[in-house]
Parts: C-alpha cells; sequence; structure tokens
C-alpha cells in the first residue's frame, strides 16, 4: 500500500467557553442496577451525594456532568451516594483524587469507573476487569421497557484495530458474575480470557437480562396457556433491529450475519433458535443449552418448516439425557425440520449427555465448546492483516491536511473506548472535521489503515 503522510495545520481557535464535560462510558458490572452516581470535590466541599453533582445517564450506558467554566484545578471522585460507596482502583483498592484542570476552552474527558471499594471481594462481583454494564436500563421501544444489557470486550479490543464477532446471549444475569445470578454464573469471561490467551481471535459478548416476570413471556412469540409468551416477535425485534444496529454502529464489530450467534438456555434457547431463522440476515449462528422447545413444540417445529433455507444456519444442540421426558426427543424433531429445510448435518452438531443437568453449573462446562465449535471455519483475522500501526497525530481548528492516500477514501472515526461516532470521506489536501467531534482521543480506520489522533 501506498506510503501515506499527514501534514498537520494549526490554526488558532476563538473559544468563549471554558466549561468541562466528565463523560464515564464504563462502570463495574457489580454496579446495582439503578445506582445513582455523584461526584464528590473540590468544587463541592466533597460532598459524596451532592444533588446537584450527579452524573446523567444518557440510556446508552454513559454518564455526564457539565461543570460550568471555572479556574484552577478540580480534585475529585466518583461515589454512590457515600463514602462507604467510593470508587477504587482495578483491585478494589484505594484510588487517589482524580484530576482536571480548566484550561478557559471547552474539553470532555472520558472516564472509566473500575470498582467500588464496598463491592470487592469475598461474596460479591466476580465479573472480569472487561466487562462493563453497557447501559443499566437500555429502552426497548418495541414492548416500551428498559433492560440491563451487559458488555463482554475482548482482552486486546483497546490495542488493537480488530472486527470481532458477536455473542447475544440471554439471560444476562447469570453470564457474568455470581453477585447477580440466580444460582451460579456460566464464566462466559473467565472461559473466553482463557480460550484469548490460548490463541482464540476474541468474541464481543452482548447479555441481555431476562425481565423477571416478563421473561416466559419475551422468550416466545406463541402463547402457552398455562404459562403465558406472546411477546417473542417484539423482544428480537428489539435485538435484531434496535439493540444490534447500536453495537454494530459504536463498536469495532464484524456485523455480518454469519459472525453473530444467538445463545441461551432453555427459554432462552427457545427464542434463540426462532430468532435466528426469523432474522436470517442479522444472525446465522445459534447456541441451544437444553432448549425448552416444549413450551410451544407444535407451534415452533411447523414455523421451521416453513423458513427460509437455513443452509448457511449452524447450530449447536447441548443437553442432559434425563433432563426430561421429551427433551431429546423435542431436539431430534427440531433438528430434522430443520435440516430438511436446508440446515446440513456438517452445520449441526448435537452434544446429549448423561451427565447434564438443566442449570448453571451444566451450561457454563458447555459453553467453550459451543463458542468454538459455532465460529471454527470463520477467518476472522483476514480484517486485521493489512491494517498499519497507528500514527499518533495532533489535529487544530477541525483541520486536517492528507497526503499520499487513494482519492476520496471513507474514514470511520471511532473513540478510544471502541464507539463509532463518525464517517466521513478524505481526500488529499485540506479537510474539514465534522463539527460533532469534541475535543478527545480519536481512531481514524480506514479500510488498510488506522490512524489516532488528537482533536484539541
Amino acid at each position: 500500500m501506498k506510503n501515506f503522510l499527514l501534514v498537520l495545520f494549526c490554526f488558532l481557535s476563538i473559544l468563549i467557553y471554558g466549561q468541562v464535560t466528565l463523560r464515564i462510558t464504563s462502570i463495574p458490572g457489580n454496579t446495582p442496577a439503578g445506582a445513582t452516581i455523584y461526584l464528590a470535590g473540590n468544587i463541592n466541599s466533597w460532598n459524596p451525594s451532592d444533588s446537584n453533582s450527579i452524573m446523567q445517564p444518557d440510556g446508552f450506558g454513559a454518564y455526564q456532568l457539565i461543570i460550568p467554566e471555572g479556574n484552577g484545578t478540580v480534585e475529585f471522585k466518583f461515589t454512590r451516594g457515600s463514602w462507604s460507596t467510593v470508587e477504587g482502583n482495578a483491585s478494589g483498592g484505594y484510588l487517589p483524587n482524580r484530576t482536571f484542570s480548566f484550561i478557559g476552552s471547552p474539553q470532555t474527558i472520558t472516564l472509566f469507573i473500575q470498582s467500588w471499594e464496598d463491592l470487592t471481594g469475598g461474596n460479591n462481583s466476580t465479573a472480569a476487569s472487561n466487562v462493563q454494564i453497557l447501559s443499566p436500563n437500555f429502552y426497548i421501544p418495541q414492548l416500551d421497557r428498559n433492560r440491563r444489557i451487559w458488555l463482554y470486550l475482548p482482552p486486546d479490543y483497546f490495542s488493537s484495530t480488530k472486527n470481532y464477532p458477536v455473542l447475544y446471549m440471554k439471560d444476562g444475569q447469570n453470564l457474568f458474575d455470581n453477585l447477580t445470578s440466580f444460582s451460579g454464573e456460566w464464566q462466559v469471561d473467565e472461559t473466553l480470557n482463557t480460550l484469548f490467551e490460548q490463541g482464540d481471535f476474541g468474541a464481543i459478548v452482548v447479555g441481555i437480562d431476562n425481565g423477571g416476570n416478563e421473561r416466559l413471556n419475551e422468550y416466545s412469540p406463541w402463547v402457552n396457556p398455562a404459562y403465558g409468551g406472546g411477546q417473542g416477535d417484539e423482544y428480537m425485534q428489539f435485538i435484531a433491529e434496535t439493540l444490534k444496529p447500536y453495537i454494530d454502529e459504536n463498536f469495532r464489530t464484524r456485523p455480518e450475519p454469519e459472525m453473530n450467534a444467538l445463545i441461551g438456555s432453555s427459554m432462552g434457547a427457545f427464542i434463540s433458535t426462532y430468532g435466528a431463522c426469523e432474522f436470517p440476515n442479522s444472525f446465522r449462528k445459534i447456541g441451544s443449552f437444553s432448549p425448552a422447545y416444549w413450551f410451544a413444540m407444535p407451534e415452533l417445529n411447523n414455523y421451521l418448516s416453513s423458513t427460509p433455507n437455513l443452509l448457511n444456519h449452524r447450530i449447536y444442540f447441548v443437553a442432559g439425557q434425563n433432563e426430561s421426558s421429551s427433551m431429546v426427543q423435542n431436539i431430534t424433531t427440531i433438528r430434522t425440520t430443520m435440516q430438511n429445510n436446508g440446515l446440513s448435518s456438517a452445520n449441526t452438531l448435537t452434544k446429549i449427555d448423561a451427565y447434564g443437568t438443566h442449570s448453571e453449573n451444566y451450561w457454563r462446562g458447555e459453553f467453550g465448546a459451543a463458542y468454538q465449535w459455532l465460529f471454527m471455519n470463520e477467518n476472522l483475522s483476514i480484517e486485521t492483516q493489512q491494517l498499519k500501526k497507528p500514527v499518533i497525530l495532533q489535529i487544530l481548528s477541525g483541520k486536517i491536511w492528507v497526503e499520499g492516500i487513494e482519492e476520496n477514501t471513507s474514514f470511520d472515526f471511532y473513540t478510544m473506548t471502541g464507539q463509532k461516532i463518525a464517517s466521513i470521506n478524505i481526500i488529499n489536501g485540506i479537510n474539514i472535521l465534522p463539527d460533532t467531534l469534541k475535543k478527545g482521543i480519536y481512531i481514524l480506520k480506514a479500510k488498510e489503515m488506522a490512524l489516532k489522533i488528537v482533536v484539541n
């Protein structure tokens, strides 16, 4: 590829306001649902529950607070309303005061909360450090309700420019953290971190909490007279048409359907099977753990008999032989129906275990093998083989001079937390950066190059 050179044009800016926007883009996975996060510092007499210093959620997992123009250096920390709930360092211990200085012009400071001192150790959170709460209250417009969404990012997410496959997993409470699980966690984070250390490419995991009393309603498009159901279509529309586009827009994903999996257990497996067939242009991989197909067996089977060709789908069935009297037979029936409609035997794996139980403990032990098999034949590394190493640049006054690239190359702007915020076509010569681009550090990524820039 041609060598390229970015020559910097620096222009003086006349900026009127010196306000500071503090923006938290990641909080610990064990943060209680609905928690209020406060700023306590020398600008509010170190009040840990100052109602005027509440970090405001944006509805998508980030929190921000605008501090008016001031002078000097501000020292501060974040709390959940008291000094006993103050933030900690990566291991849950004491974190020194944070600081920033007013510089006479607007600035946005992106921050991460690594832990809470009161929720570290003992029987508290077991979530790995690369697990975060994407949003404690992500809005589901199709059902007019909110849901907590978990996000696992691979260990090298912030040190690479890789694009990753994505697993959308049900019952998010049970995936990463004993603190929130019903009866033990799947250890999805520990499993994927271990596989990564052994050479696995890595994957993003989006964990979607179940809706408690709404779980059965959301996990089936058909009504079971005894147990409910009937909201599965709206629930899957949320995942396919709201949540997945948001994840693809804001994180470095492989959006192709063959790079996206729906995985769940019991009723989570039921809706995953249905969802990948109902939305084949979004999902082609299915992890079906101890599926509760009995819930609406005739309806699901009839539906699968008339779905579009399933030649490019891939499904992993796993269950205990003695989980229920109908478990194995229902899996066999669904598998046969899907294969009659195009699903190949090469893209089907059925694992029936004598020791299998209907429990998180069993599913935890089976997750790693299912994940590896689902993505076994995918060439995941091709996206990054041609990327250049990042070049550190500084841009002022919203303009940039470019030489040595192919004309009209499209660049995507990513924040350092991996969120895509803009796309522009860049030509050789002077380019004007988007007006919406705030001060900060960004990754500019094109197909064959990636650049790191600082915008002042």
